[in-house]
């Protein structure tokens, strides 16, 4: 048997099943969440919200190029698809590389062949029919790309080891940097591959030894962390610098620093190369070459700049320079959480400085031709007391439905701190979480229920597609897990004799028995006994694409939607143990059955009790093939509109999906749709300023300078007493108080803010009309 030949065949087949599942059971339109704005801006090049997916918005583009404007949702949907399924394809030959460990010795035997395939199939089949990446496959997002490339990665890594005493071999080093440049285009995700594949180019070039692989451990961490944390960010941080100084310290034009960056840069990297290869350095060449492809494929964030200065009607954030951009990729706008130390969600602030200053906000001037700053952020950023200061802080907003739900989490009772206040100068307890109610919280909802129960649901069962919090009223009914095997169910959610007929039906109700876990849980125990290098190497891609992004997100309650897309890495890698069980079992007890149909009886037997019971539990809550909701409910939106009307929104789920009718589709475009989430930002604010097709710009009686960022980001109520606070009046009269610098207050901060002086407003309306209107 052509063992080669029938892995190549057997791979095809694979990808075959793979892309019929997702391309028959794809949305045939927009879906909600990110997916409208994600096929909006693909079909049209614009900027999406931070930190952007350019090589999503190319790729995506290409597809879209050969539909009607009608079917572009569909191509990118199915774009997804091919990307999921060519993952399903990487998947079957990484299980092939690793299960040939398992006879490395040996000669290629009928049966094992049929073991080392039966297990190929058994585990890329399991996870093609998995709840979270079967959900991501079919909609026109960039999880199943990013899917793709962690994959690629991954199975590029393993093909160096195989050819990596041969002349040539350090091509495939380079191109895996190649891929993780570009996918840095797509989602940061794909990075947390970097440990997994470090180990297994220690494994090749070194004798392990503890310190050795400590050492590995280490380096592996640094790299992933200089790539994220440091190349990532201050590439761009430093040519925001450079435009500063060209343009604000020698007068020079706007741009001027940011080419002089990136010429330096390129005359670098070309030196480097002449120097390593003039004397031979192989190693400082490979590095130098992985550096220079890795910069190449994060040149797709040129998109985000190039289509920025074109001003699109999508333009979020506006980042036209490499001052706007650092911002733009740093997702400022989201805020960030303490990880090592910090604050928890009662910490008061510090007596002596209770507020630091953060970093200027600067933003090109026509007017001085020089970057002015809009912001300078002084005292803008809050210094909490260091004697409530955490180690590991896990309980960090402030919000209150969030910290009501750490103390249920946690079963909180902390102790108790005295703190004088310097406002009101009284002292007072407050009650600082134990570091064990702390950790108590991590594990309980951030491990278990934001990784284990997303885990649980692809591998072991699930409740029903209701979001749960787990802490609620609907703690037993809402996004549990269940097997399926009563009493175990019973133990977890009680009495289930009585459960509702309505949540019987829910067509995510889906039960694996635990098959899937246990077969994972087998072929982690072979994969250790008969290949532990390897082990340790999947280990690690498990454990840093599902518990390490729980800790790294450090995610607070009440979380606006289901997370267990971020997680599905760590779902790919135990799929790889799944996979394995077959080449174990067989392994373990060949001698006493004959191997070829020892290894038909297993993959017969583990293809039932995985793939085809997930295939048959999960089809119909994922056959998305006739679902047209959310285009339909925009269009409901619109249709009830005026003409040149204004459309208020507030969310994803309500802009997104009128996003996509009116970009892809040219539906209405007649209607300004105002995010009111976005209209408190100065940019936003400049594109619903601006005509779009149709739609008139929406009527704003402030110029640019007087609602730029860090001019009046909010307005203070302070009552003028020579108003009586008890009439109703014209807001169009009171504008002229917050457009007043003169009646400015200053705060307990020292920031200095326009003020409203009453706290009544009233605005005239047509009566008639809104009678009329019911």
């Amino acid at each position: 048997m052509d063992f080669k030949k029938l892995n190549n065949i057997g791979g095809l087949i694979i990808f075959a099943i793979a892309f019929y599942t997702y391309g028959s059971t794809i949305e045939p339109t927009t879906s909600f969440w990110d997916c409208g704005e994600y096929i909006a801006t693909s079909y049209k090049l614009e900027v999406g919200h931070p930190p952007g997916a350019p090589t999503f918005l190319l790729f995506a583009r290409v597809f879209s190029m050969f539909a009607a404007p009608e079917n572009v949702a569909y191509m990118v949907n199915m774009m997804s698809a091919l990307s999921s399924a060519l993952t399903i394809l990487f998947l079957f030959w990484t299980i092939t590389y690793l299960a040939k460990k398992f006879v490395a010795n040996e000669e290629m035997t009928t049966g094992n062949i049929i073991a080392i395939l039966g297990s190929s199939t058994l585990g890329a089949l399991a996870f093609t029919f998995s709840d979270t990446f079967w959900f991501s496959a079919v909609e026109g997002e960039v999880y199943g790309m990013s899917s793709f490339m962690t994959a690629l990665v991954f199975w590029a890594i393993l093909k160096w080891e195989s050819i990596a005493d041969e002349p040539h071999s350090n091509r495939w080093i380079i191109f895996i940097w190649f891929i993780v440049g570009i996918s840095i285009g797509v989602h940061l995700l794909n990075l947390l591959a970097i440990p997994a594949i470090i180990f297994v180019y220690y494994f090749k070039k070194y004798s392990p030894t503890p310190k050795g692989m400590l050492i590995a451990l280490v380096t592996s961490v640094a790299i992933l962390g200089f790539v994220q944390m440091v190349l990532i960010p201050q590439i761009i941080n430093i040519a925001a610098k450079f435009e500063l100084f060209f343009t604000n310290g020698l007068g020079l034009p706007f741009n001027t620093g940011a080419t002089v960056l990136g010429l330096l840069i390129l005359a670098g990297i070309s030196y480097a190369l002449y120097y390593t290869q003039k004397n031979n350095k192989v190693l400082a060449n490979t590095l130098t070459l992985s550096l220079t492809v890795l910069l190449l494929g994060y040149m797709t964030f040129g998109v985000i700049l190039i289509r920025s200065n074109a001003n699109p009607p999508i333009d979020e954030n506006n980042p036209e320079n490499m001052v706007n951009l650092l911002s733009y990729l740093n997702r400022d706008q989201y805020g960030s959480s303490p990880l090592v130390s910090g604050y928890f969600f009662d910490s008061p602030l510090d007596n002596q400085k209770p507020y630091l200053d953060g970093s200027p906000v600067y933003y090109p001037s026509e007017k001085t031709g020089k970057y002015e700053i809009a912001d300078d952020r002084k005292n803008s950023l809050p210094n909490y007391a260091p004697e409530f200061n955490m180690i590991f802080p896990r309980m960090w907003s402030s919000k209150g439905n969030h910290k009501s739900a750490y103390k249920l989490w946690s079963n909180f009772k902390g102790r108790s701190i005295t703190y004088r206040n310097p406002q009101s100068g009284k002292t007072e307890a407050i009650k600082k979480p134990t570091f064990g109610e702390n950790i108590s919280y991590f594990v309980n909802y951030q491990i278990w229920w934001m990784w284990g129960r997303y885990f649980a649901w692809n591998f072991i069962g699930r409740q029903n597609d209701l979001q749960g919090h787990g802490i609620d009223q609907t703690n037993l009914t809402n996004g549990n897990v269940m097997s399926g095997i009563p009493a175990i169910d019973q133990m977890y959610l009680g009495d289930l004799s009585h459960y509702p007929e309505d949540l019987k039906k829910n067509k995510a109700m889906n039960f694996y028995f635990f098959l899937p876990f246990i077969l994972g849980l087998i072929g982690l125990y072979f994969q250790s006994k008969f290949d532990q290098n390897n082990a340790l190497v999947v280990f690690l891609l498990f454990l840093f694409t599902g518990i390490a992004i729980a800790v790294f997100l450090n995610m607070y309650p009440y979380q606006p939607r289901e997370r267990d897309y971020a997680f599905v890495g760590s779902f790919y890698a135990f799929a790889i143990w799944i996979g394995l069980a077959v080449i174990g079992i067989y392994k373990a007890f060949r001698d006493k059955i004959s191997g070829p149909a020892l290894a038909i009886g297993v993959t017969l037997l583990t293809l039932l009790a995985a793939p085809v019971l997930m295939a048959t539990q999960n089809w119909d809550d994922h056959d998305r093939s006739n679902r047209y909701t959310a285009r339909e409910i925009a269009r409901n939106y619109l249709d009830s509109c005026e003409p040149n009307a204004i459309l208020f929104t507030n969310g994803d789920n309500d802009t997104f999906p009128l996003w996509y009718l009116q970009e892809v589709e040219g539906y209405r475009t007649d209607v300004r749709v105002v995010n009111l989430m976005l209209l408190n930002t100065d940019w936003y604010i400049d594109q619903m300023a601006r005509k779009a097709y149709e739609g008139e710009p929406i009527p704003i009686s402030m110029k640019k300078d007087q609602y730029r960022q860090g001019t009046r980001d909010f307005v203070h109520v302070y009552p003028d007493s020579r108003l009586d606070q008890n009439v109703y009046y014209n807001i169009r009269d009171i504008i002229g108080y917050v457009t007043d610098d003169a009646k400015k207050v200053t705060l307990p901060n020292q920031t200095k803010v326009n003020v409203v002086p009453v706290k009544r407003f009233k605005i005239k309306v047509d009566k008639a009309k809104v009678l009329a209107n019911g």
